[in-house]
């Protein structure tokens, strides 16, 4: 059959946040299993920018394939799946909203994972597209109490508190700072683009799951090197893509331990429910695949 072609809004009618969810968990074990190949992204200079490749086999899934972006704030993504056994082209999806629900539905498993296993009252940093996911995903994972959020401009975090009331369910309330957002919250999730720190390590109450999405190197970074001073387990998506980065990490990769060795028990995770948490996003290599995979399945069998 010829393979399916999916956009944004496609992916927005098709792809709901349990398949997400459970196709990035199942690519997150294969890669500490071993059945995830995931070569290291290939940035190719095209003058003024990059354009970067990243790639994934996933052996028990019988597929393969490839996502390619510009480094622009704007650009859209293309992911290509094949199967295989058989080489056919399964699946290309282009657009922007394919990498967010899959960082999002990786943000979900990390809480999963690292939070303390209760409801949880939510507290976020920024109120875009990538904020956005993380909420449509961790609602999959965890009961949410209430959502606090707070952006750089005040109307941004209304519009997205009104958003998630609307079409998620949740009580949420936009705050106009960030102490207030993020202090006697169980789970954080700070999504920004900012060059320098938005919050203050001591604002993080003992026992809070942090997620850091945004800048995270030593020029530019969201979140205070001092709140992985604080954190009792630093885990990543993928040690090595940390380790890889052009610029050293503000946190130290030293301590990171990957998400899917916590998830298959083979490294501890929270111990205590006082602890703090921290995970460091980088999107794992192939987890992509792993999405456009699962949506195309769902589309073909409806």
């Amino acid at each position: 059959m010829p393979p399916l072609l999916f956009n944004d809004d496609d992916v927005r009618a098709r792809l709901d946040a349990a398949t997400a969810v459970r196709a990035v968990r199942a690519a997150i074990l294969a890669g500490h299993e071993g059945t995830l190949h995931a070569p290291p992204r290939v940035r190719a200079d095209i003058g003024g920018g990059h354009l970067v490749f990243t790639a994934g086999r996933l052996r028990e899934q019988g597929v393969l394939g490839f996502r390619a972006y510009v480094t622009r704030a704007d650009a859209e993504q293309l992911v290509a799946v094949w199967g295989s056994d058989d080489g056919d082209l399964r699946a290309l999806v282009h657009g922007s909203e394919l990498g967010s629900r899959r960082t999002g539905a990786i943000g979900a498993v990390a809480v999963d994972t690292l939070a303390r296993p209760e409801p949880v009252a939510l507290g976020m940093v920024g109120a875009g597209t990538q904020a956005w996911a993380q909420l449509w995903a961790v609602r999959e994972v965890r009961q949410i109490t209430d959502v606090l959020v707070t952006a750089r401009h005040i109307e941004r975090a209304e519009s997205f508190a009104r958003r998630a009331a609307d079409e998620l369910g949740l009580t949420a309330r936009a705050v106009a700072g960030v102490e207030e957002a993020v202090r006697d919250r169980d789970v954080v999730v700070v999504a920004t683009d900012s060059r320098v720190p938005v919050l203050e390590a001591d604002w993080i109450a003992p026992g809070t799951h942090v997620t850091t999405l945004g800048p995270k190197t030593l020029s530019r970074h969201e979140v205070p090197a001092a709140l992985a001073d604080r954190a009792a387990v630093l885990v990543t998506d993928s040690v090595a893509q940390a380790a890889g980065y052009p610029e050293p990490h503000v946190l130290p990769v030293d301590r990171m331990v990957d998400l899917g060795a916590v998830l298959a028990g083979a490294t501890p995770g929270r111990t205590d429910a006082e602890q703090i948490t921290l995970f460091s996003s980088v999107g794992l290599a192939g987890t992509e695949v792993a999405v456009a995979a699962a949506l195309w399945e769902t589309a073909r069998h409806h």
